[in-house]
């Protein structure tokens, strides 16, 4: 039975975390100068150590088998979304193309998407939600990136594999696949710098949120990309997944997780790389208020069918 409770609790905490940022920044407790020094922070440390952290899980064959199924249909709607990023939005403009299709590739499956599952589906729901995120965490540190720079090619690449959270996720990778043991103060320090994740960011969203017209939140680009985010992704997979009659509980963890709003690393990386930062919180801020009614209606479908 799902704990709608707990769910809405979650998204909840998320908007109290953005009003403290938007609140900071207009008394001045956070000037523009400190916003830009804690977005640095979250990228160049936090991040990092939270992708590291999403990683020390632990692994036997049991688990590979049971998850592998998890792990395709993540890699499957993370290939479809990156097409729909590219097609989809002919109505931005050069600025706005970025962060649409960053947000389109790059979900909250990471911050929200965990705690959420293992509320709702308990530990194994939680183990096959950190399987759904191994793709996620690539893509959106590697093509991800690439959506808000310039470079082409080798300089692409060289980009990419030198950002701090792409060679997080290559630590990460290592870690979990050869199940080395940290030393137990490394592991610990790893957890608590993780654990930051969620506040830092939301008051960084928040800030930045302070920074525009609240009634700009509200518009065609913004509800489009919400449309799409938060109800003809999930339908499909749902769909797909029904169609060829998979495991229950793999479903609706990949159902639920391709249903989250946009990552708020949608406005983190759009307020580092001089894109629409203003467009990129718009959509956090709309598509992750929309989430509180459309994900318990998701939830409901799931197990309506299952």
């Amino acid at each position: 039975m799902v704990d709608f409770s707990s769910l809405i609790d979650l998204q909840i905490e998320l908007f109290i975390l953005m009003i403290i940022g938007y609140v900071l920044r207009k008394i001045n407790m956070i000037p523009a100068t400190a916003r830009k020094s804690l977005t640095d922070l979250v990228i160049y440390v936090v991040l990092p150590a939270n992708i590291i952290n999403s990683f020390l899980i632990e692994m036997n064959w049991d688990i590979i088998q049971s998850g592998i199924i998890v792990l395709i249909i993540s890699i499957m709607i993370q290939i479809f979304c990156q097409l729909l990023g590219k097609h989809l939005y002919p109505m931005a403009n050069k600025k706005q193309i970025p962060v649409l299709s960053y947000g389109t590739i790059c979900s909250n499956a990471g911050f929200m998407g965990n705690p959420l599952i293992e509320s709702i589906y308990g530990s194994m729901g939680l183990l096959f939600a950190s399987i759904y995120c191994i793709p996620q965490r690539i893509v959106m540190w590697s093509a991800g990136v690439s959506c808000f720079t310039d470079s082409k090619g080798k300089d692409v690449i060289k980009k990419v594999i030198t950002h701090p959270c792409i060679i997080a996720v290559i630590i990460g990778m290592i870690l979990m696949m050869t199940q080395v043991q940290l030393p137990l103060f490394l592991t610990k320090t790893i957890k608590v710098t993780s654990n930051c994740t969620t506040a830092l960011s939301m008051i960084v969203i928040g800030g930045i949120l302070a920074e525009i017209n609240l009634k700009s939140v509200l518009n065609k680009l913004s509800l489009y990309y919400s449309f799409l985010r938060l109800i003809i992704i999930p339908a499909i997979v749902l769909s797909l997944c029904f169609l060829f009659k998979l495991p229950a509980l793999a479903v609706a963890v990949c159902t639920v997780l391709s249903g989250m709003p946009a990552g708020t690393t949608t406005a983190i990386l759009a307020e580092k790389y001089e894109s629409d930062a203003k467009l990129a919180v718009q959509i956090v801020f709309l598509s992750t208020a929309l989430s509180l009614i459309t994900i318990p209606i998701l939830c409901m479908i799931i197990e309506l069918l299952y």
